[in-house]
């Protein structure tokens, strides 16, 4: 007589079956696209750009993902106010042109963080982070 072995998700893991954890589960894991700007600035470069149309793209293949775009600023320079104000205007900037790119502004959220303390890298402050899924 042969017995059936019921195969649950913590078994399936245990046994290392789940090679391709995102065609089982039929969501992708968060991806994070680093966007970086100039010091009080608020434009996007080329280097920028092409950030973006990498978020563009990996949205695009999960169509379903919810797009969060947080916006920092340095706290090194400016008030308080101003880099709240820094952080959204990148923050926009960024979200701008994910819908020139083909997503849909009702799947971006905006979320300006304002400055950033402590950091050892001066630019780590200077960027927009936009996350795909999660």
């Amino acid at each position: 007589m042969m017995r059936r072995l019921l195969l649950t998700a913590p078994l399936l893991l245990a046994l290392g079956a789940c090679a391709n954890l995102e065609g089982m589960l039929g969501t992708a894991p968060a991806r994070t696209f680093p966007v970086f700007f100039a010091e009080d600035s608020a434009a996007m470069g080329d280097n920028a750009r092409g950030i973006v149309a990498m978020a563009v793209d990996a949205a695009k293949a999960n169509p379903q993902a919810k797009v969060t775009v947080r916006g920092f600023a340095s706290d090194a320079t400016g008030t308080v106010a101003f880099n709240r104000v820094l952080s959204e205007a990148r923050a926009r900037t960024v979200a701008d042109a994910l819908v020139v790119g083909g997503i849909p502004s009702s799947r971006i959220g905006i979320e300006p963080r304002g400055a950033v303390s402590g950091s050892m890298f001066p630019t780590e402050a200077r960027r927009v982070e936009i996350q795909i899924g999660g």
